[in-house]
C-alpha cells in the first residue's frame, strides 16, 4: 500500500484500489477456502496481523525492540474472556461483538500504566525492561488464579442470547467475518497513524532521535503516546483471540508469544508496512499447517529465520520491493532464469538436508516404530549407513550448485542494477 505525495492528505487511487482489493480478498477467501480448518486458519490470520501490526509500530517504526508485546495482546485476552463471561451471566449489557475492544481498552490501560516506565529508556535497556515485564506477568499468570485460571486459564461461551438477524456467532464463518471487520478497521487505523505527524515524529526518533531532541521535541513522551497506540491494537488482537477460541490460558502472556511477534514480523518485513502482513499469514501457517508436517518444524523456522538475517535483513517484503523495481525497469526478465536455477539447487541442498534431519528426529523420537520411515513418499531406512550417505551426497552438491548459481546470480543482479543507476543519471542530466 502506497502513501500519496501528501503524507497528511487524501488516499491516492493506488491506495484505494489496494484497500478496495483488500476487502474484497477478505470476503471471498472463507467462500473460496471453504473447510472448517481453512476457515478457522483465516480467522488465525486476522487476529496475527492484527497482533504483528502493532508490534512493528513499536520495532519498524520507533525502532523499539520489544521482548514482551504478548503481555498487552495476552491481558487484553483475560479482560476480553472475563467480560465474556459476565455478558453470558447477565451481569454486563454488552454485545459480543464489541468483546474484541473491550480487549482494546485494556491493553490500552496496561500500556499506560507499564509504557510511562518501559519508554523512559531507549535500546538495549528498553528491551530488557520489556523482557522483565513479560516474566513478571507470566509468573503472575500462574500465581494470581483468581484472575488467570491457573494452568487451565479461563474459557467462556461466544453463543449468549438469541440470534440477532441470524447472527450466533456459533458458527465459525460469522466469527471470521466479525474478526474480519475489526481486521481491516485496525490496519486501516495503523497505516492511518503512519501518516499523522505523530508517526512521522516516531520514525525520526527511531533514526536520529538527538536532533528530534534537539528541534524540541521530547522523544520519550513521542516512543509513550506510540506505545500507548501499540497496546490499545494489540489488545484489540487479544480481544478477537478470546473471542474466536474462547479461552485464555498463561500461555497468551509469555515469552514464546512474543519471540514469535518478533519473529515473524522480522520475517515479513519490518520496514514496510505490509510486512508484518505477510508475516502474520506465515506465522498461521507454520504454527497450524507445519507443526503438523514435521516434529523438527522449529528447527526448519530457525534455520530460515538465520538466513534471513543473513542475507534479506529487510524481510520478504524488501525482496519483494527490490524485484518490482527491477520490474518496473523492464531488467526482471533477464534474472528469472537465474531465480529458476537457485530454486531448482536450493530444493535438492534442502531435500538432502531435510532427509538427515528427519532422520534424526525419528530415531529419537520414533525408534519404537522401527527404523523405516516415510519421507517425501519415499521409504528411508533412518539405521542404514547407505542412507545417511545418500542424503548427505544429495545435500552436499545440491549446495555447491546452489552456491555456484548465487555467485551467478550475484553478478548478474549487480550488473542490473548498475544499469539502473545509469538510467537513473541519464534522466537527470537530460536537460
Amino acid at each position: 500500500m502506497s502513501g500519496a505525495a501528501n503524507p497528511y492528505g487524501a488516499l491516492g487511487a493506488r491506495d484505494l484500489i489496494a484497500w478496495a482489493l483488500a476487502a474484497a480478498v477478505m470476503a471471498v477467501a472463507p467462500l473460496v477456502f471453504s473447510s472448517s480448518l481453512s476457515v478457522t486458519m483465516l480467522s488465525q490470520m486476522g487476529i496475527a496481523i492484527v497482533a504483528c501490526l502493532s508490534y512493528n509500530m513499536l520495532l519498524g517504526q520507533g525502532g523499539m525492540l520489544s521482548f514482551g508485546h504478548a503481555v498487552y495482546s495476552g491481558l487484553g485476552s483475560f479482560v476480553a474472556i472475563h467480560a465474556l463471561k459476565a455478558v453470558g451471566g447477565g451481569t454486563l449489557p454488552l454485545p459480543v461483538s464489541l468483546i474484541p475492544l473491550v480487549g482494546g481498552v485494556a491493553g490500552l490501560g496496561f500500556a499506560v500504566l507499564l509504557g510511562f516506565v518501559t519508554t523512559k529508556k531507549a535500546g538495549t535497556t528498553f528491551s530488557m525492561i520489556t523482557l522483565g515485564i513479560g516474566e513478571l506477568v507470566f509468573a503472575m499468570s500462574l500465581m494470581v488464579p483468581e484472575f488467570f485460571g491457573g494452568e487451565a486459564g479461563v474459557s467462556a461461551n461466544r453463543v449468549v442470547g438469541k440470534p440477532v438477524l441470524g447472527i450466533s456467532f456459533g458458527p465459525q464463518i460469522q466469527v471470521y467475518y466479525l474478526l474480519a471487520v475489526y481486521t481491516l478497521l485496525c490496519t486501516a487505523g495503523m497505516y492511518a497513524f503512519t501518516r499523522t505527524p505523530l508517526g512521522r515524529m516516531l520514525n525520526a526518533v527511531r533514526d536520529n532521535p538527538e536532533r528530534v531532541e534537539f528541534t524540541g521535541y521530547n522523544t520519550q513522551r513521542v516512543r509513550y503516546f506510540s506505545f500507548i497506540i501499540a497496546g490499545f491494537f494489540a489488545g484489540v488482537a487479544g480481544g478477537m483471540y478470546a473471542l474466536n477460541f474462547e479461552i485464555a490460558t498463561a500461555e497468551v502472556v509469555g515469552a514464546g508469544r512474543s519471540g514469535a511477534y518478533l519473529l515473524f514480523t522480522f520475517l515479513g518485513g519490518a520496514t514496510f508496512f505490509f510486512g508484518p502482513i505477510i508475516g502474520a499469514v506465515l506465522m498461521v501457517v507454520a504454527f497450524v499447517l507445519l507443526s503438523e508436517f514435521t516434529k523438527a518444524w522449529l528447527l526448519y523456522l530457525g534455520g530460515v529465520f538465520l538466513l534471513m538475517v543473513m542475507y534479506a535483513p529487510g524481510g520478504i517484503a524488501s525482496l519483494v520491493m527490490m524485484n518490482l523495481r527491477v520490474a518496473r525497469h523492464g531488467k526482471l526478465k533477464g534474472l528469472l532464469g537465474s531465480y529458476a536455477l537457485l530454486a531448482v539447487t536450493g530444493l535438492v541442498a534442502f531435500f538432502g538436508t531435510s532427509a538427515m534431519i528427519e532422520m534424526v528426529y525419528h530415531l529419537q523420537l520414533n525408534e519404537a516404530l522401527g527404523p523405516v520411515m516415510s519421507f517425501l513418499g519415499l521409504q528411508l531406512d533412518a539405521k542404514a549407513p547407505a542412507t545417511w550417505v545418500s542424503a548427505f551426497a544429495v545435500a552436499a552438491v545440491g549446495g555447491t550448485l546452489f552456491w555456484m548459481a548465487r555467485q551467478r546470480f550475484a553478478r548478474q543482479w549487480s550488473a542490473v542494477q548498475g544499469e539502473i543507476e545509469a538510467l537513473h543519471q541519464a534522466r537527470e542530466a537530460a536537460p
